[in-house]
């Protein structure tokens, strides 16, 4: 009892700072025709009438008020609630279908995103700030959303500070399985299924596709945390903040020890080339821009590359949205001329999805777009 009320007080604390960061708008909600009022049948046209022009007015100046047109669909995972008390706490996801493929796709197969969430969030919240099922519409791309339950978690928080998790359990094996069970029931491209996640949701997508590398041909992490830093909620709290006080090579050197071990009893291969776009804000007062840092030495560790960073190629390059100019850097790290690491650093932004729809907290409105370029680096890769 004594841990849990700092623990709380620091979280609430993480995220009045994270507010102030933002532009905080009234949350859209579903608009529906006024009711009934008082009046002459003339008065009451005029006033519907200036209603559906106020409607039409805000759908096209914000876009994704529209919903996108494809299949939007809710479920519980595992589906049955007894089995999930004696596992682990049911599981809300949504997953988002598009209404219409190109025919590469619907031969193949609609390539799937996982997408998670951060703390304080919900997961349509965050299909909504990042805008991401009106992005892959034309594409012919599924989009999953799972959202860890609060009986597991107060803040909605995923566990990725956790040594279990990080070492293939918890959430790590529900989400996995989750995975596997959209790939049974929908057309399901398997050699194109990526993870992306935002703070804790991209700790939580890091965990998930270095556990499960034959699963995931590429990861999307946006402010996300240094892996495998972490031991407990404080601790997880202190990375954030301060990155990792150790050696970051250790965590990732401890998971490919156990990878190669388990490959070998199960004959499997070696690990495979895991490409990696991390975006990062350069005034996050969340997580430090030191995780960004300490998570690019531990990427190239992952795919192979030499520590001193011969194979960077950096652009510089500037992004207009809502009014506002951000600057960015990129930098490239090669292999074969194709970039398998890419380091987007972002001036100004902070704990926050860049070019993210703003009436959604923990979204800015300046860019770059943060959805359009994981869209674009994933289109590069499949497993």
């Amino acid at each position: 009892m004594t841990k849990a009320r700092p623990v709380s007080r620091l979280l609430r604390s993480l995220v009045r700072a994270g507010k102030a960061q933002q532009r905080l708008a009234t949350k859209l909600v579903a608009v529906a025709m006024p009711k009934t009022v008082k009046g002459s049948p003339a008065a009451t046209k005029k006033r519907t009438a200036r209603a559906k022009t106020s409607l039409t007015m805000r759908q096209h100046s914000r876009p994704n008020a529209i919903p996108a047109p494809g299949k939007w669909s809710v479920g519980k995972f595992p589906e049955s609630s007894v089995h999930a008390a004696s596992h682990a706490p049911q599981m809300s996801y949504w997953l988002y279908l598009p209404d219409h493929s190109p025919a590469t796709v619907v031969r193949r197969g609609s390539p799937l995103i996982v997408m998670l969430h951060g703390c304080h969030q919900s997961a349509t919240q965050f299909a909504k700030g990042t805008r991401m099922n009106h992005l892959v519409e034309t594409k012919g791309w599924a989009v999953l959303y799972p959202q860890q339950p609060l009986t597991a978690q107060a803040h909605r928080c995923w566990r990725w500070y956790r040594p279990d998790v990080q070492d293939g359990g918890g959430e790590t094996a529900v989400l996995a399985a989750l995975v596997e069970l959209v790939c049974v029931q929908h057309h399901i491209d398997r050699q194109r299924i990526y993870a992306c996640g935002i703070s804790a949701g991209a700790g939580m997508a890091a965990i998930l596709a270095l556990n499960h590398p034959a699963m995931f041909a590429a990861v999307g992490l946006h402010s996300g945390p240094v892996f495998g830093a972490g031991r407990n909620a404080m601790d997880g709290l202190r990375v954030m903040r301060q990155g990792s006080t150790t050696d970051p090579h250790t965590a990732v050197d401890h998971m490919l020890s156990r990878h190669a071990l388990q490959s070998k009893n199960a004959a499997g291969d070696s690990f495979p080339p895991m490409p990696a776009i991390l975006i990062q804000g350069d005034d996050d007062q969340a997580v430090h821009p030191v995780n960004q840092h300490q998570l690019t030495d531990q990427w190239l560790r992952i795919n192979g590359m030499r520590s001193d960073r011969t194979c960077e190629r950096v652009t510089q390059s500037q992004a207009v949205r809502g009014g506002k100019r951000n600057a960015y850097e990129t930098h490239e790290y090669l292999v074969d001329g194709k970039p398998i690491l890419r380091v987007v650093r972002i001036r100004g932004l902070g704990h926050a999805w860049s070019g993210g729809d703003p009436s959604e907290r923990f979204n800015a409105e300046a860019g770059p777009d943060a959805s359009k370029m994981i869209l674009s680096f994933f289109a590069k890769y499949r497993r």
